[in-house]
């Protein structure tokens, strides 16, 4: 916007200021015509607002006008160009606990699919799975349908790697294409888990890694309070550890989300893919300044040939 423009409005304040004392001027005189009968003639009844339609419409054009060359804008969201996700998966045996039906695993299997699929076209999306240890499941890549695809292969195995999970995440958006090392891509990592990091390097160190590669970490914390599942024949208790995720993306500038079901699930990832899927820009938007004034000036012609009426 270039708000120098907006001085103009002074203009359109001496305009009012003019029209004012000319409707003041008409009354003196209309008071000295003492010839009533007369007078009826030369100015024929009819309500006093209406011969000030024009003016006021005038008005709204100058105003419109002024408006317009200041060049407004408006903040608009658009798809991020090479935007890049890398979705990490807990897939811990605890991820097995029907606390969340039918059970953890599937139900964000089952969210993270429709995840990617309201990410725009042109997303990269890639998918980490991590456990004991980590593995990047499939490179980013705009094929949406490959990565939906490999999220529904993934199965459970022992530990929880959460520090390698986010390693391994920031490597592949490293090997993104042969810019990103020099002119990394928007990047963001978002990891979803259940449990404590127990086995790889620490969350502290993968907050380091983060931060020096401005890749932020928006954690999920999956699953209830009194969650179980059969380990050895025996239901061993798998609560929710949300301190740990939560310092993760606090400490890389991310967002921490909670869910204990497939709908919050389903809704934080809707808000997830707002938040990163686009950026706001600011778009001008004087065209439609521009046509409302031609729009006011019509009706100002239109209105002085049905009323009689001119513009002072």
């Amino acid at each position: 916007m270039s708000p120098g423009w907006l001085w103009l409005f002074t203009l359109v304040v001496a305009l009012v200021a003019g029209y004012v004392a000319v409707q003041f001027t008409r009354r003196r005189y209309t008071v000295r015509f003492t010839n009533l009968a007369l007078l009826s003639l030369v100015v024929p009844e009819r309500p006093a607002w209406r011969r000030h339609i024009p003016a006021a419409l005038f008005l709204v054009m100058m105003i419109l006008l002024v408006f317009g060359a200041a060049r407004p804008a408006d903040a608009v969201r658009v798809p991020r160009d090479r935007a890049t996700i890398m979705i990490a998966v807990d897939v811990s045996l605890s991820m097995e606990s029907a606390d969340v039906p039918p059970t953890r695993l599937i139900a964000a299997k089952q969210a993270a699919q429709q995840f990617v699929n309201d990410l725009p076209e042109r997303f990269n999306v890639g998918v980490v799975a991590f456990a004991r240890s980590a593995a990047v499941v499939i490179s980013p890549t705009t094929d949406h349908v490959a990565v939906t695809t490999a999220i529904s292969n993934l199965s459970t195995r022992p530990g929880t790697a959460i520090g390698e999970a986010v390693f391994n995440s920031l490597d592949s958006i490293r090997s993104f294409d042969q810019r990103a090392v020099t002119d990394p891509p928007p990047s963001a990592v978002v990891l979803l888990s259940d449990g404590d990091n127990t086995s790889g390097r620490s969350v502290n160190e993968a907050i380091e890694a983060a931060v020096g590669a401005r890749v932020p970490i928006s954690t999920i914390a999956y699953g209830t309070p009194d969650g179980t599942v059969n380990i050895d024949n025996r239901p061993v208790q798998v609560p929710v550890n949300k301190t740990t995720l939560k310092s993760l993306s606090d400490g890389t500038g991310g967002r921490a989300y909670e869910a204990e079901s497939g709908s919050e699930l389903r809704d934080v990832y809707a808000q997830i893919g707002t938040s990163l899927g686009y950026r706001v820009v600011h778009q001008e938007i004087t065209q439609w300044f521009l046509i409302g004034a031609v729009v006011m000036g019509l009706l100002v012609a239109a209105s002085a040939m049905l009323l009689g009426s001119r513009i002072p």
